[in-house]
């Protein structure tokens, strides 16, 4: 054989070829990602156990989503311990670990306009339903985006056109990253206008639930959340900046930490405090007064 001669990639195995001509200059880890199958396959199943429960459909679906692409981005992880140069896992990877934390965002979007009823529409600067509104349709273009630079990187047959799926990618990742950080600026802002209000000025009809253990507990699982979805985020467009094959995309352990144990968080508490269990009944009614279809008392409009 010609010693000149290179085995294209797609017939490489570990035998034969260097980790140089693989997607990562590493090994992915057959136990740590095997670890995150096991704990999103758990959420899963406790996330239609809770909606048949409190049949809260809309942050099922949000949920379902972003942890099911969490499972199958780690699937194909695990197939690349086995063989890190085949192309199809690491598709499966790069396109469903970037985009599943969207729908992880659209869930927590969720709350913030019943979260504002809670306390009194008096005391936000917009209408509930305008927080849903504006970053549910901020999430979907974030989602768009990356769904569709993805696709064009997926079916690319020039590195033009796979840097051009890269950089839709890329603009996805940053867009989510700007309607997050607004998210934030508007929960702190909301926040610090309850902080300043006289009780007497808070919605009375919800007194019980705002102090009770299991709200305070959302609010406070909701708002780690957000923010470890934020540092993955922050972490994730760092990472693609630098090409799909970049220094940070060669690093395993920040990989495991930033994207995996942030997302492990995130996950974990919007399940485990769960919106019918720490809103104790009222999600329905909030929802629908939230839209302007009933009053605070649930009466119809």
């Amino acid at each position: 054989m010609d010693s000149n001669y290179t085995i294209p990639d797609e017939e490489c195995t570990l035998q034969t070829c260097t980790l140089r001509q693989a997607h990562f200059t590493y090994i992915p880890s057959l136990g740590g990602n095997a670890f995150f199958v096991g704990w999103f396959s758990l959420l899963i199943f406790l996330q239609i156990v809770l909606a048949l429960k409190y049949r809260i459909w809309g942050y099922f679906v949000a949920m379902q989503g972003g942890i099911l692409l969490e499972i199958l981005g780690y699937i194909g992880r695990i197939q690349m311990h086995f063989n890190p140069f085949t192309m199809s896992p690491y598709l499966l990877y790069m396109i469903c670990l970037t985009t599943g934390p969207a729908f992880l965002s659209a869930a927590v979007y969720l709350c913030l306009s019943r979260i504002v009823v809670v306390y009194g529409e008096n005391l936000s600067r917009f209408k509930p339903r305008t927080y849903t509104f504006v970053f549910i349709a901020c999430d979907v273009i974030s989602l768009g985006l990356q769904g569709a630079g993805g696709g064009i990187a997926a079916s690319a047959n020039t590195q033009s056109s796979v840097d051009v799926g890269k950089n839709i990618m890329l603009a996805g990742l940053a867009f989510q990253v700007v309607a997050t950080s607004l998210f934030i600026m508007a929960c702190s802002d909301f926040g610090l206008r309850v902080r300043h209000s006289p009780i007497e000025a808070r919605e009375s009809s919800h007194a019980i639930l705002r102090n009770s253990w299991k709200f305070r507990a959302f609010l406070w699982g909701l708002a780690v959340a957000i923010i470890c979805i934020f540092a993955r985020s922050v972490y994730r467009v760092a990472e693609l900046s630098q090409g799909f094959h970049g220094p940070l995309a060669n690093q395993q352990v920040t990989f495991m930490v930033l994207e995996g144990v942030m997302i492990f968080i995130a996950a974990g508490l919007q399940t485990f405090l769960h919106p019918g269990f720490c809103f104790q009944g009222s999600w329905e009614t909030l929802t629908l007064v939230s839209r302007g279809e009933v009053d605070k008392e649930g009466m119809p409009l």
